[in-house]
C-alpha cells in the first residue's frame, strides 16, 4: 500500500559498498487488467458494501452521493461495487493459475471501512493475452477468532474490511490460506472460503511487534510503544518449498535499532505448530530504497525481492525537463534482487546475489502495450510494485499495485491500471 507516512531514524550505514551485479531482464508478455474493474460484494455482505470508498475525502467524512469525490486522477468516490484492485501479494499456483490478493482499500485503516478484504485465484495468460479472475474469497470471520471489535461486529456474516486489517502477503497452506497484515503486524490463516481459523500476534524471543496501527494496543498511556512503522508491516511472506513454514518479511526497518545496520527483519512461522520460531534473518535494504514490494522463495534458500522508492513515473517526463502535467517525483528505484538467505555476511545480513532493473527492462519484440519508448526499453514506473513470483526456470511475473484511483506511474494524469508482465531472466535466476 502507498503510504505517505514520515519517519526518522538514527544515520545508517550505507549497504552501498556491497557488490552487486545488474541482469538483463526482457519482456515476454503484458497483460493489463484495467484501473476501473469493480465486483459485487456477497448476496449475504451487508447493504452497506454495495458502494466503497465513502471515506476517502477531506477529514474522512462520509459521501453517499457516488462518484461525488474528486481526486487528481479525476475518478470520483463512492464507487458502486469493490474496487477490483490493487494487489498487494502473488503466488505461482501452475497452469497459468496465480493466487492474487486485494489489499486494505483506500490506503488506510481511517479511509477503508467500506472496503470488504478479499483474495483471488486468476488465470493471467500472457501468450493469449487474458486475465480473468475466476474465484473470489472474501474474508470473514463468524467464528470471533479475531480478539478485537471488527466494523461488522454485530452482523452474522462478519465480514472483514480494510479497517480491520491491512493484507499484504499471501501463501497458500493445506486447507487454506495464510495472510500477512500490516496494522498489527498480525498473522492470519483461513480455510479453504476464507473464514479466519487463527489469529497471531508477533511475538518472536520474548518481544511483541506493534505498529502504531494495532488495535490491542494504547500508546496514549505511554506504557504501550511501537517499534514498527506505519506501513511497515508484512509486505512480503515467502514459503518455504516444503509449505513447512512462511517467512513474513517486515517492509521498513524496525524503529529503533541500534545496530547501525539497515536491514529488514525477516521472521520465521511454523505453519503446523501456528507459532513464531526463534529464527530471524536479516534482509540489507539498499540506501535508495525506502521499502519492498513482495518476496517469495525460489528454493529453500534464494529469494526474489522487490526493492522500490517512493517515485512514480518515468523520469524524461518529470517537472524538471517536462510542460505540465509532468511528474513531480519520477521512478528512479525499482529493483528485483535475488537474495541467498541462509548465506551471511558478518553482521549477518544475508547475501545478495544480483538484481534486475525494473526501469531498464530490454522489450525487443515491442510488447509492451503501455510505456513504449523510443529507445527500445520499458519501465515500470509504479510508487508500488507489489508482486513477483518465478513463472518458470527462466521467467518471473511481476506486477504493480495500483493504490486505485490515486496512483499515476503511466501518465500524470490517468490512474494506473494493474499491469502484470513476464519478464526472461534465466541467468539472473540461476546465480548462487
Amino acid at each position: 500500500m502507498n503510504s505517505k507516512y514520515l519517519w526518522a531514524m538514527m544515520p545508517l550505514l550505507s549497504l552501498s559498498a556491497f557488490a552487486e551485479t545488474q541482469f538483463e531482464a526482457k519482456l515476454k508478455g503484458h497483460v493489463i487488467i484495467p484501473a476501473q474493474s469493480f465486483i459485487a460484494p456477497p448476496k449475504d455482505a451487508p447493504y452497506s458494501f454495495s458502494h466503497s470508498g465513502r471515506f476517502t475525502g477531506k477529514g474522512n467524512q462520509r459521501v453517499e452521493q457516488t462518484g461525488a469525490n474528486k481526486n487528481k486522477t479525476g475518478i470520483g468516490t463512492p464507487f458502486a461495487g469493490q474496487p477490483l484492485q490493487g494487489f498487494s501479494g502473488i503466488k505461482t499456483l501452475g497452469n497459468d493459475r496465480f493466487l492474487l490478493l486485494t489489499d486494505n482499500g483506500f490506503g488506510r485503516k481511517s479511509n477503508s471501512a467500506d472496503a470488504m478484504l478479499f483474495f483471488h485465484i486468476a488465470k493471467i495468460d500472457f501468450e493469449n493475452d487474458e486475465a480473468l479472475i475466476e474465484k473470489t474469497l472474501y474474508l470473514s470471520d463468524p467464528n470471533r477468532v479475531v480478539p478485537f471489535p471488527i466494523q461488522t461486529e454485530h452482523s452474522g456474516t462478519r465480514y472483514l474490511t480494510g479497517a480491520d486489517f491491512d493484507p499484504e502477503s499471501i501463501q497458500p497452506i493445506e486447507g487454506g490460506y495464510i495472510i500477512g497484515e500490516e496494522f498489527g503486524p498480525y498473522i492470519l490463516t483461513t480455510d479453504s472460503n476464507g473464514v479466519v481459523t487463527s489469529f497471531h500476534e508477533t511475538r518472536v524471543n520474548g518481544h511483541l511487534y506493534r505498529s502504531p496501527d494495532n488495535p490491542m494496543a494504547d500508546f496514549t498511556s505511554g506504557k504501550d510503544k511501537f517499534d514498527v512503522p506505519r506501513s511497515g508491516g508484512y509486505e512480503g511472506m515467502a514459503a518455504s518449498p516444503d509449505g513447512r513454514f512462511v517467512y513474513p518479511m517486515l517492509e521498513k526497518p524496525t524503529i529503533g535499532d541500534k545496530s547501525g545496520l539497515r536491514y529488514l527483519k525477516v521472521f520465521e512461522f511454523d505453519v503446523a505448530k501456528r507459532a513464531f520460531t526463534s529464527n530471524v534473518y536479516k534482509y540489507p535494504l539498499h540506501e535508495n530504497a525506502a521499502a519492498i514490494g513482495d518476496f517469495n522463495l525460489i528454493d529453500d534458500r534464494r529469494a526474489l525481492v522487490i526493492e522500490r522508492d517512493n517515485g512514480q513515473g518515468d523520469e524524461d517526463k518529470s517537472c524538471k525537463v517536462s510542460a505540465k502535467p509532468c511528474f513531480s517525483n519520477p521512478a528512479k528505484f525499482k529493483r528485483i534482487y535475488l537474495v541467498d538467505l541462509k548465506a551471511k555476511d558478518a553482521n549477518g545480513l544475508a547475501k545478495k546475489l544480483g538484481y534486475i532493473d525494473l526501469m531498464d527492462i530490454q522489450d525487443p519484440d515491442k510488447l509492451a502495450k503501455l510505456g513504449a519508448r523510443k529507445d527500445g526499453r520499458f519501465t515500470f514506473p509504479f510508487v508500488t510494485i507489489e508482486d513477483v513470483d518465478r513463472f518458470d526456470d527462466n521467467h518471473i511475473i511481476v506486477g504493480n499495485d495500483n493504490n486505485f484511483p490515486f496512483s499515476q506511474g503511466r501518465h500524470p494524469v490517468n490512474a494506473d491500471n494493474n499491469e502484470f508482465i513476464l519478464l526472461e531472466v534465466g541467468p539472473f535466476l540461476k546465480q548462487k
